[in-house]
């Protein structure tokens, strides 16, 4: 369904408004519909990572932070409403667990990337050329603040469909499904049923710009380090590191 929008947009003659600017026009393709005059700003302020500040041109609630806020709280519902409706006989238990695997940092920046978010992203002069636009958890964030813009232009139901219609396009929910990717929580199974302490998760080391840093994790039982692992976020590196020591003790 994103597909066919997308195909009718690139047909259809684009009237660009002189506010438009050629970052808005690339969006609307990549989006595939028009945005309206009205609603350029807020799909401007989606696009505007934090970095712009230090140009002291705009203000930290001039950049995506809010609208990636409202944005997370938007898509949480509507895969919520999806899976509700895709699985009447699943438990909670079952639906909070596969909603966190489609609303994750990963799945979301595939999805910002599918879109080509990183090419109309917009970031700090000083910033340029320091792979902001490849971050994972910055593309994660300008697709939660995409949609808020479509939900806050558009309305509930259109923001529904068009979610729906990138899962459908980009995801397979069933391969998701059966991906098993918490393994913390595995980790902390296996030490429960050994009757152990639970898992400690210590930062070894941490390298990289403040946009894009590196942490190191270990994980600990009884004193005695089990695993390593990195990742760009914490929580990445301790699920690597929780693998790492799951595949030893197997």
């Amino acid at each position: 369904m994103l597909g066919r929008f997308r195909d009718w947009f690139r047909k259809r003659k684009v009237h660009t408004p002189a506010e438009h600017s050629e970052r808005i026009a690339l969006l609307e393709i990549h989006l595939g519909f028009p945005i309206l005059p009205q609603h350029v700003h807020l799909f401007t302020k989606a696009l505007r990572h934090r970095s712009i500040v230090d140009n002291e041109k705009y203000e930290a609630h001039e950049t995506y932070e809010r609208l990636e806020f409202l944005g997370d709280a938007v898509l949480d519902l509507i895969v919520t409403e999806i899976l509700f409706r895709a699985y009447p006989r699943e438990n909670e238990g079952f639906l909070t667990k596969l909603r966190s695997k489609i609303v994750k940092g990963d799945t979301l920046s595939d999805l910002a990337k599918n879109l080509k978010l990183n090419e109309v992203l917009e970031v700090g002069h000083r910033a340029t050329g320091q792979g902001i636009e490849l971050s994972k958890s910055v593309l994660a964030d300008v697709y939660e603040a995409i949609i808020a813009a479509i939900y806050v232009s558009q309305g509930y139901d259109f923001t529904f469909r068009f979610v729906e219609a990138n899962l459908n396009e980009f995801l397979d929910i069933k391969i998701i499904e059966k991906k098993v990717d918490n393994f913390k929580s595995l980790l902390m199974e296996y030490t429960q049923s050994e009757k152990a302490p639970l898992p400690e998760y210590r930062v070894i080391s941490e390298t990289g710009p403040g946009h894009d840093k590196t942490f190191s994790v270990a994980v600990y039982v009884s004193g005695k380090k089990l695993g390593t692992g990195k990742g760009k976020s914490k929580k990445e590196a301790e699920q690597v590191a929780a693998k790492d020591a799951l595949e030893k003790l197997n």
